[in-house]
């Protein structure tokens, strides 16, 4: 069974949205501090065929990502590869520029994922999308937790964890540290 894998940005005292909805606590790093997350994450890109987003995640990647190149963003053609989901009850088309448009799942949405995960292939990777990411933690349809964990407090905003999940036990797999002060963790249930 392919596993799906949740990647998210989170600040030291749990957010991953400030009080405002905002992203800048981690957009803000430069692409020169950066680099090791990027090799990191390319590499990382390798293990999977599909990029599983939320409509409002789709809206902001597709903002950017199709136009990006590589000698500014290290993952952009891997990226762009990578045949896409999108989740979404209001479109029925998402485009990708130049790149293979992604493919729409609307209605249920659990059963769709259980069949996405029961087929052959490599990982499934779940970015951003916190509603669609907190509907599929309460199904147990989450096999790994990577989190990027960034030197910095919000005092308040959107947790990734909604407070009404049953507990589960989770393994620490991996832990890795950036020049940014980023650390990130990959946690695997049990």
């Amino acid at each position: 069974m392919r596993k799906l894998i949740l990647e998210e940005w989170m600040s030291l005292d749990g957010y991953i949205a400030d009080k405002n909805g905002g992203l800048d606590f981690f957009t803000h790093l430069t692409p020169e501090q950066n680099t090791y997350s990027d090799n990191d994450q390319l590499k990382f890109l390798e293990t999977a065929d599909n990029i599983l987003l939320g409509r409002k995640t789709y809206e902001l990647f597709v903002a950017f990502w199709p136009d990006a190149t590589t000698d500014k963003e290290v993952i952009a053609d891997k990226l762009n590869e990578i045949p896409k989901l999108v989740v979404s009850n209001t479109i029925t088309r998402a485009p990708w520029g130049r790149w293979p448009d992604a493919e729409v799942i609307n209605g249920n949405v659990i059963e769709a994922i259980k069949k996405l995960k029961a087929q052959p292939g490599k990982n499934i990777v779940l970015w951003g999308s916190i509603s669609l990411a907190q509907t599929l933690m309460r199904e147990n349809l989450i096999d790994e937790y990577h989190i990027q964990l960034c030197p910095v407090r919000l005092g308040g905003g959107k947790k990734l964890f909604p407070e009404e999940l049953d507990s589960a036990d989770l393994e620490l797999a991996e832990v890795r540290k950036y020049n940014t002060g980023t650390v990130f963790l990959n946690y695997r249930l049990k």
